[in-house]
């Protein structure tokens, strides 16, 4: 079949990958605008954008898809039988749904009608869940509100990031799109029409990724670290400096003995030594620091930090200007 590709980070660069591997033909990439990134703010350009042109396709990064009849009519001129959509970052017009004869058919990282929206990975962990997936779907002018195809379903490991997560569903991603791209040449697709109770799963804010140790429990703040691993990280306050926690997790009862405890505040520090690790108090549990980011420093193993860093014993983490 002749296909539209839109997609703009790796997690999309996995599915077209997959449908170029299937045999189908690519007549078009659209991808976002170069973006600035790192030290030096550079412009960098997608990893969607970087294969296509590996590939030789022919490549589109329009700033607008409303309202823009220049895209509108190149977009009509390449006659595709499907439109292709993964982590393209824009919600595509009536105008541009209505262009391919089989429809437009996307690739979302979640198990439809749960977690809509633009960060359905990072919040399945965030939430604690045991198990996510991928749908395929026909899109419609609505957010992820389309008929679904096929889905995929995955368990979440106890310890599974973000970063890993997203690598996995990837692959299950570009797998599935090839499975709906079969069905699709068939002729014999079942649409499924979505639930009402869905959820969303919107970008992530900033100001989320500060620990609260006063109200979260050891397992809310796991979920917490593991959830924003490795695009943010998870941050405290220790001496008026801010740290970050690249993985932890919720120690059992063995690890640790402390008496009184209960009259200590949450967020304070129980065991800090190069040898036996770093253990918090929170609001239920015992947190075990096992990754940790200094300012202006790199990710090291917590007892490489704490022999270089005097983190002391019943010192209590999160003081800053806003607590």
């Amino acid at each position: 079949m002749k296909i539209v590709f839109m997609g703009t980070p790796d997690f999309a660069k996995e599915s077209l990958k997959a449908i170029v591997e299937a045999g189908h033909k690519i007549v078009g990439v659209v991808t976002n605008v170069d973006k600035p990134q790192g030290r030096g703010m550079k412009l960098q350009p997608s990893e969607v954008k970087k294969y296509a042109e590996e590939k030789g396709f022919s490549l589109y990064q329009p700033k607008t898809i409303k309202k823009n009849q220049e895209f509108l009519e190149e977009m009509k001129k390449l006659k595709p039988d499907v439109i292709c959509v993964v982590a393209y970052g824009k919600l595509l017009p009536k105008e541009i749904l209505e262009i391919p004869k089989e429809g437009c058919i996307n690739v979302h990282a979640s198990l439809l009608p749960k977690y809509r929206g633009a960060a359905p990975i990072q919040w399945a962990i965030l939430k604690g869940d045991k198990k996510t997936g991928v749908t395929t779907m026909y899109m419609d002018e609505g957010m992820d509100t389309g008929d679904i195809i096929l889905t995929e379903e995955v368990e979440i490991g106890e310890e599974e990031t973000t970063g890993e997560l997203w690598e996995r569903l990837a692959k299950i991603g570009g797998n599935l799109l090839t499975k709906t791209l079969e069905k699709v040449e068939k002729g014999n697709i079942i649409r499924k029409k979505q639930e009402s109770n869905f959820s969303m799963a919107p970008m992530l804010d900033k100001k989320m990724a500060k620990i609260d140790w006063e109200n979260k429990t050891a397992k809310e703040i796991k979920d917490l670290v593991r959830g924003l691993n490795p695009i943010m990280g998870a941050y405290t306050y220790w001496n008026g400096k801010k740290v970050k926690f690249w993985k932890v997790s919720v120690a059992s009862e063995e690890e640790i003995i402390v008496e009184n405890m209960d009259f200590l505040r949450n967020g304070t520090v129980l065991v800090s030594d190069p040898r036996k690790g770093m253990f918090i108090k929170t609001k239920k549990g015992i947190l075990k620091v096992l990754e940790i980011q200094g300012e202006n420093a790199k990710r090291m193993a917590i007892q490489d930090f704490l022999r270089g860093n005097q983190i002391e014993e019943f010192e209590v983490l999160g003081s800053s200007d806003d607590d």
